[in-house]
């Protein structure tokens, strides 16, 4: 019922009964991990109990919402308070709350401020916006396909994955001709799901059972379209960016028309699980590299391979009558957009609006100053990988029980030593420990002396170190297909270069948070 996706439905109750009594239970894991134990139904998703009342009497009026919200984080006192109202007589106790809906229907994350007259970035109702156009991620649907850190794997990988689905769609043919069908129109329709469903060596989906096996559109591996991108904050994998294995490619083709082209987008997750964040990257970007991104791209290119600036001049006009500077470009309104959405100011006070609505932007007293911060952070943040590593001392020793001796002094807590003799491999590790400024590479390897500056700097839920961390597991492939065959993945053969990427980043992120220090210092 808090969901922007829900708009719709409340909007109905709005217009069709006279009261609602919403008693919210919460309990949705998936948002908030506190709510582990607080589903009354053991589900992932949240609960709620909603009477409506529709009235006979005549002429409509508006709708009274009535709403209260259980707080707890165990199921069972949310058991007993609904044991403790239940009856009529009762009912009158529970404390319910008025609830005015605001003008896009929202019941509870409602705020006051001026977002509306802020400057929007995209709208596609006007072309009163600061940049032209914007896109999604790439959205794969088998990013275990098509993603690998390993290129020569990628390239097995989407090879065999080219093979079954020509094979599938020359199956196809025939099997439409044997059995006399004509189109097909739906995009689930249970005769391709029955025909695919006897061989099912790939991951299919909607988009290339729809627009492709049922087209017979067949595949041609290139390695032309193996491409470097971010596919999640300081992580970057191969990605085969060709057109048969990618359900949704965004506006990329205009964005980065190829690996030579310079270009830089900005990431902007929003309305979605995960706390607002933005990202620069000079490369592709897959849907979900900060959240659910949409990007911003600094320049386009049309058919005719010329570059196109995509800040609007609608938009420039906006900033040079505003601070009355022709000396402002295009590139520095983009500098000072990527500064603005870092700012903790800006993210406070509309953070209600941003968990619904794509951002807009303030004018801010001192534009140079918040381009300069602007172009600092995207330099520190598409760089990273050349970043001046960070002075972490790395421990590392040639057994088990040597590595315990010499870190005996770091942690408060200690294994039992007798537990390594039953470990015969180097169980890694990757995790981090933040009150102690340590990381855990493996049983044998620890890196010590990071600062805490550099847990301050979040994308999302997660630290820029915590990306790396959780990206370079070793994980079992959920497509049985690839565990079988191309489960290559072995972190001792990344070590070094996480190691050193984990220096790199911890210097962007210390960096990151001086910046946006400097930036809480500013007057409003």
């Amino acid at each position: 019922m808090k969901a922007r996706g829900f708009d719709g439905f409340r909007k109905c109750i709005q217009d069709e009964f006279d009261f609602a009594y919403i008693i919210d239970l919460d309990g949705d894991v998936r948002s908030n991990s506190a709510q582990a134990k607080g589903n009354v139904f053991g589900i992932m998703v949240g609960v709620s109990i909603t009477f409506l009342v529709k009235t006979k009497t005549s002429g409509k009026k508006q709708c009274k919402i009535n709403y209260h919200y259980v707080n707890s984080e165990l199921a069972r006192e949310k058991i007993d308070f609904l044991v403790q109202y239940t009856g009529a007589l009762k009912w009158e106790g529970i404390p319910f709350n008025n609830i005015t809906p605001s003008k896009k229907n929202d019941w509870l994350n409602t705020s006051v401020n001026d977002f509306e007259q802020l400057l929007p970035l995209i709208d596609k109702k006007t072309k009163k916006t600061v940049f032209e156009f914007s896109s999604n991620g790439v959205s794969t649907n088998r990013d275990e396909w098509v993603y690998d850190f390993d290129k020569v794997n990628l390239e097995k990988k989407v090879r065999f994955f080219m093979n079954e689905y020509n094979n599938e769609v020359e199956r196809w043919s025939e099997y439409k001709k044997k059995n006399n069908y004509k189109e097909i129109k739906a995009e689930s329709n249970p005769v391709v799901d029955a025909f695919l469903h006897s061989r099912n060596l790939i991951k299919w989906s909607k988009m290339i059972k729809r627009d492709k096996l049922r087209k017979e559109k067949k595949g041609r591996f290139d390695t032309k379209d193996i491409q470097l991108a971010n596919y999640r904050p300081f992580t970057k994998q191969f990605l085969y960016f060709g057109y048969i294995p990618i359900d949704l490619r965004g506006s990329f083709d205009f964005i980065f028309q190829d690996a030579r082209k310079n270009n830089i987008v900005i990431a902007v997750n929003h309305t979605s699980s995960k706390d607002f964040n933005v990202l620069a990257s000079d490369k592709l970007i897959d849907l979900h590299f900060n959240g659910d991104s949409r990007c911003l791209p600094l320049y386009s290119y049309n058919e005719k391979d010329e570059c196109i600036e995509n800040i609007t001049d609608w938009g420039l006009e906006q900033f040079r009558r505003h601070y009355t500077d022709k000396k402002i470009k295009k590139a520095d309104i983009f500098n000072y957009v990527y500064a603005v959405l870092h700012n903790p100011a800006y993210r406070k006070k509309y953070a209600l609006n941003l968990k619904r609505e794509f951002p807009r932007i303030p004018f801010y007293k001192d534009f140079w100053k918040w381009a300069a911060w602007g172009k600092a952070l995207v330099n520190l943040h598409i760089n990273y990988e050349t970043a001046k590593p960070f002075p972490l001392k790395v421990i590392a020793s040639e057994t088990k029980a040597e590595h315990k001796r010499a870190t005996k002094d770091i942690f408060e807590v200690h294994e039992p030593m007798a537990l390594y003799a039953y470990k015969p491999k180097i169980k890694v590790k990757l995790r981090a420990d933040k009150v102690s400024g340590v990381i855990e590479i493996d049983e044998l390897t620890t890196m010590t002396g990071i600062p805490k500056e550099a847990w301050e700097y979040k994308l999302g839920n997660r630290s820029g170190l915590e990306w790396i961390l959780d990206q370079y597991k070793e994980k079992k492939p959920k497509d049985p297909t690839i565990a079988e065959k191309f489960n290559t993945y072995r972190f001792a053969a990344y070590k070094d270069e996480v190691i050193d990427l984990l220096k790199r980043v911890c210097t962007v992120s210390v960096e990151t948070v001086v910046v946006i220090r400097e930036m809480e210092k500013e007057v409003y």
